[in-house]
Parts: structure tokens; C-alpha cells; sequence
């Protein structure tokens, strides 16, 4: 892999998503190229917890990527054929050049060899830079993946974004 590749660890997904998602919006407002997922939309009291949504970056659609499993459903279960949906549409955008690859979290499916795993990779190898959220959960599969070649940035939007930047003036240095 390559060391433009990192990932934030936040106190929760829900804080990992929002700092991406913020992240994305900053980058998108100064003219940087990008490609991912972020989820954008907060959860809300009058919505299920597990009613999830990430859009395809930057202006694709945003894909629900939970199932419907009722309000009383004790637990969410990712879409797997939203899922695809997101990958073929962020691999069609990592087509056209991007500056920088977003994705708003390597989970489970990643870390079975599924999702968006085939995306990092082919961006990594690209030398287009990175940046995924992580949890503990699946942290130990993310190094893996790696290969140790891979950068923890602090849970913090001026982080993020110093990262950003500089990893896009490396890469395109390069």
C-alpha cells in the first residue's frame, strides 16, 4: 500500500462520520476532486437509529444503506446490494481522477474482503490518498489490510483536514 492511506478513529461511528462528512463538504468547497461515501444525514429523533443514508461523493446519490428492519428491530443490518450500489458508483468516480478517496467507515464487509476493500486498494495502488473511519472493532483487519502502511490521524476536523492537504500535494507531487 501506500502511506497516503489513514484513517480516524472517532468516540463513536457517528462522531467518525460526522467529522468525514464535514471533512468532504470543506474539501468540496475548495475545488478538491473526491470520490467515497460520507453520511451526511444526521440521525434524528424521528427516525430508527439504524435508518442510514451515505451519499456517493461528490454530488451522487445518497444510497440508504440499512435495511428495513422495523422499529422494533434490536439491532441494524447493513444492505448488502445498497452497499454494491455505493462501491460501483464510488469506482466509476475513482475513474474519472480524483484527489482523494473517502469511506465513511471499513467495517465488517471490509474486513471479510468485501465493500469497499477492492476500492482502497485500487486507489492506494493509484497513489491517490485515502481516508477511511475505523472502529476498534475492525481495526485490526484495517492494519492488516495495510500492510502496517497506514497513518491514524487524530478525531479532529484541523487534523483531517492538514492531513488532506498534505497528502494531496504529495500524491500530486509525485
Amino acid at each position: 500500500m501506500t502511506v497516503n492511506l489513514a484513517y480516524t478513529l472517532g468516540d463513536g461511528q457517528g462522531a467518525t462520520n460526522l467529522l468525514l462528512a464535514d471533512l468532504a463538504a470543506r474539501l468540496m468547497t475548495q475545488g478538491v476532486r473526491l470520490a467515497g461515501t460520507a453520511q451526511f444525514d444526521r440521525e434524528r429523533p424521528d427516525t430508527h437509529r439504524c435508518d442510514m443514508g451515505v451519499q456517493v461523493l461528490p454530488d451522487g446519490p445518497v444510497i440508504r444503506i440499512s435495511q428495513s428492519l422495523g422499529t422494533q428491530a434490536r439491532g441494524c443490518r447493513l444492505d448488502p446490494e445498497a452497499l454494491e450500489q455505493a462501491v460501483a458508483l464510488t469506482e466509476a468516480r475513482l475513474q474519472t481522477g480524483v484527489d482523494l478517496l473517502i469511506v465513511n467507515k471499513f467495517g465488517k464487509h471490509e474486513s471479510d474482503g468485501r465493500g469497499f476493500r477492492e476500492t482502497i486498494a485500487r486507489a492506494a495502488a493509484r497513489n491517490t490518498p485515502v481516508l477511511v473511519g475505523a472502529n476498534k472493532l475492525n481495526l485490526q483487519a484495517l492494519q492488516a489490510f495495510c500492510g502496517g502502511a497506514i497513518v491514524q490521524i487524530d478525531p479532529t476536523p484541523d487534523a483531517l483536514l492538514a492531513w488532506a492537504r498534505t497528502a494531496i500535494a504529495q500524491a500530486q507531487a509525485a
